[in-house]
């Protein structure tokens, strides 16, 4: 059993409490804030995933990183954080990234009183989340396979040099056993997986895997051409709402199922983005995020101090933290005439519209800003203040 250091005074995270919404913030405090900070700490992994989002920045030797304390100087300059993700490439690659960054940056969050969150393959061996679970909130690992060779497909697609069956096998044997071990021992394990052209017919058996291994969240997203992934397929709106639809059809209900950057909304035309939005909304145990990423999340680089509003960003740094405070940052992207064509809010629909890569991809001609769900009162769509 993993001794969890807990905050008893700090809600438990579940669908009523989830502090990465931005929709939180929001509310709280009428515009968008930043209160989530995510840190990159390795561009080193294992693995090679065909849809990975920093795949692009990963090497095989890690560079110098910038003082942690340089960091932490920043993290107390923001007035209201409330969140920390952890994020890489794989962060545990190497133990001492495990030992001098990311418990001394998870022990820091817990003193402040601060939600964590350590993005991992889970293929490292068991003594490495270990030794990071008593500090830490959620374990986010990603899950799109039916099994080994599965895993070995879409894990090692972009290796270099072709990964055999056997030592994928083996790893994939490791990450379950992983996953099942720290559940056990108490830790809040949130798979995500990913609506791709691989996926969408196959998530009710994926789901099935991820509740045996006895995972709280099964977190779903549709995938994006971003980045590393901007060359693979894309899936239509027919397909994504199928698949979706296939997926509550075959869920566990006691279970907790994360949707998040879904490309419906409210504010349409289409009835059957409608009956999506009525079923998810109904659904027990089951919730809507909105994105983060530039809501109330900034992503910062511990190798560089660059400052961009995700970390697979496809334009320039927004600021550094060796001369720049984080919330001036965060000022400077709401500023942003890119941030200006996604800030709107619907109180209604408890919804703060798409992100960029939604947009570009399914809607590049629309303003949202000038959008209504039907039934809205006049006036309720909300252009955010900068």
């Amino acid at each position: 059993m993993i001794e969890l250091d807990r905050n008893t005074a700090v809600p438990e995270i579940c669908p009523d409490y989830d502090p990465w919404d931005p929709i939180n913030s929001l509310m709280r405090y009428g515009r968008h804030t930043l209160t989530s900070v995510e840190v990159t700490v390795s561009h080193l992994c294992n693995m090679r995933c065909e849809h990975c989002a920093v795949g692009d920045s990963l090497v095989t030797k890690e560079g110098d990183m910038l003082p942690l304390d340089r960091l932490l100087h920043r993290l107390e300059e923001i007035s209201h954080l409330e969140t920390i993700s952890i994020t890489g490439g794989e962060p545990a690659f190497r133990r001492d990234t495990v030992r001098n960054v990311i418990i001394p940056l998870l022990r820091y969050a817990r003193q402040r009183g601060l939600r964590s969150q350590l993005n991992s393959n889970i293929t490292m061996d068991l003594e490495r989340y270990e030794e990071i679970a008593p500090y830490l909130d959620v374990l986010h690992i990603s899950h799109n396979y039916t099994g080994a060779e599965e895993f070995r497909e879409i894990g090692f697609a972009r290796a270099e040099n072709p990964t055999g069956n056997g030592s994928a096998a083996r790893l994939y044997e490791q990450m379950m056993n992983n996953a099942r071990a720290l559940a056990r021992g108490g830790l809040f394990v949130s798979a995500e997986s990913m609506i791709n052209y691989r996926t969408h017919e196959k998530l009710p058996d994926i789901h099935r895997l991820i509740v045996e291994m006895g995972c709280k969240r099964h977190e779903v997203h549709p995938m994006y051409p971003s980045a590393f992934a901007r060359h693979l397929p894309v899936l239509g709106l027919d397909e994504l709402r199928q698949a979706i639809h296939r997926l509550l059809d075959a869920r566990d209900p006691s279970v907790w199922m994360l949707f998040g950057t879904l490309p419906f909304f409210a504010c349409t035309n289409s009835e059957e983005d409608r009956r999506l939005l009525e079923r998810l909304k109904a659904a027990p145990q089951v919730t809507v995020r909105n994105d983060p990423d530039g809501r109330n999340r900034l992503n910062v680089s511990l190798f560089d101090g660059n400052v961009h509003v995700t970390d697979f960003a496809d334009f320039p740094p927004l600021g550094n933290i060796k001369q720049d405070r984080l919330e001036d940052v965060f000022g400077t992207w709401l500023d942003h005439s890119l941030s200006r064509t996604v800030s709107c809010h619907c109180p209604t629909a408890s919804c703060c519209g798409p992100n960029l890569l939604v947009k570009d991809t399914y809607y590049r001609n629309e303003d949202f800003t000038r959008r209504k769900a039907p039934g809205e009162v006049s006036g309720s769509k909300l252009v955010l203040p900068v």
